[in-house]
């Protein structure tokens, strides 16, 4: 067996229970890559679900694609208030609920887990004014079929699926959905799993990154991007919950600048994350919460990819991992030594966990080290082979 066949088998046994659900079948994952992809389902025509979640970028926007962490819309001149997150693992979040202990919503998508699945998201950027501009599901059904896709659509999903506008347009995300739930999107190819596999070793630096990332008592990054294997399944470094990291706003961000209805808040928005998800309002209630206690506050992505699906934060705010970390460090120490400036949302800002940290530069760098690792696209160097045929030989 060639070494890159057991590389293959290696990658797919290593991704347990992560492989797409029952229903999500190769013909469907096929059809939903070609929907990704195609560039004819905006207005105007030109840009993809791939525009602003290329491969290439971890599944993040490219920076050809943004202005100042923003991506461009359709038009080339439009922007929303978020930097986009990355499709890849973040999909996989469960359906959002409420958990007691950490007293807030768990799962849901986008950065303010305002939908519930990987469907109802992959039709919102299809319909945002700022994004793909189409002005209602007909308009993208038109486009859909004039593209070709009745047939492949029929033999997918069958004759139901091309009924009318509506159920085109479900079949549509259905298959986007499921191709971003793929063994491609989400790979699980780092050589960080193939460490926790024993496929590979960590470097010295990698090492002391790994474990300043897991201790309570320096990086502490594991206490909400869980590191370690659960019951055999590979992490997603999130634990799907949210924070009011006290980020500063990005003064820079062009959504700013847009003109109403878009922003009537002009230069002075402020994005109040999960306080204004419809959705995590529900929730919140429902678990007789206050919904403004929220405010200011978003999801926890996954670290996987982080290396490059820069700028971060919700809003973009931050251009490199050595000024996350930094932020990291010191955003809260007394004095503000680094001076940084006043966060977008004070209320309910985390400093018990972070923005103190007493880490050494060297320390940091280490940690960076490590998130490098999370890279996907790593090949190992496996040396069964010969060791089998060393250990065929004396039986």
């Amino acid at each position: 067996m060639s070494k890159y066949l057991l590389i293959v088998i290696f990658f797919t046994m290593s991704l347990g229970c992560y492989a797409a659900p029952p229903q999500d079948s190769p013909q469907i994952v096929r059809l939903g890559k070609k929907l990704f992809f195609d560039p004819r389902f905006s207005q105007p025509v030109g840009q993809s679900c791939a525009s602003c979640h290329n491969p290439d970028s971890g599944f993040a926007t490219p920076a050809g694609n943004m202005l100042n962490g923003i991506a461009r819309g359709a038009d080339g001149k439009s922007f929303t208030s978020r930097n986009a997150p990355s499709i890849a693992y973040n999909v996989l979040s469960p359906k959002p609920y409420f958990d007691k202990e950490p007293d807030t919503v768990v799962g849901g998508l986008f950065v303010d887990q305002r939908e519930p699945d990987a469907e109802a998201q992959a039709g919102k950027p299809l319909l945002n004014p700022l994004e793909m501009a189409n002005p209602d599901k007909a308009a993208v059904v038109k486009k859909l079929t004039a593209a070709g896709y009745e047939q492949e659509l029929r033999s997918t999903f069958g004759e139901q699926a091309t009924r009318d506008v509506e159920s085109r347009f479900s079949a549509m995300t259905k298959a986007i959905a499921a191709y971003e739930r793929s063994v491609e999107v989400n790979a699980f190819s780092s050589k960080y799993d193939a460490y926790l596999l024993k496929k590979a070793k960590l470097t010295p630096q990698e090492l002391r990154g790994l474990k300043l990332f897991n201790s309570e008592k320096a990086g502490n990054c594991a206490a909400c991007h869980p590191s370690a294997l659960d019951h055999g399944k590979l992490p997603l470094f999130t634990d799907f919950t949210n924070d009011n990291l006290g980020v500063p706003r990005n003064t820079k961000n062009p959504f700013y600048a847009m003109p109403t209805p878009h922003n009537p808040a002009g230069s002075g928005y402020i994005d109040r994350g999960l306080a204004d998800s419809e959705l995590a309002q529900k929730i919140l209630i429902k678990a007789q919460r206050t919904p403004e206690d929220y405010v200011g506050k978003f999801k926890v992505p996954t670290l996987r990819n982080v290396a490059v699906t820069a700028p971060y934060m919700h809003n973009g705010v931050f251009t490199n991992l050595k000024d996350v970390m930094r932020f990291y460090n010191t955003a809260c120490t007394k004095g503000n030594p680094d001076r940084w400036p006043a966060a977008e949302v004070e209320k309910g800002r985390n400093c018990d966990e972070m923005g103190n940290l007493k880490l050494t530069e060297s320390q940091m760098e280490d940690i960076i080290a490590f998130m490098k690792t999370l890279t996907d696209g790593y090949k190992p160097t496996l040396q069964t082979t010969s060791t089998q045929k060393r250990s065929s030989s004396t039986r």
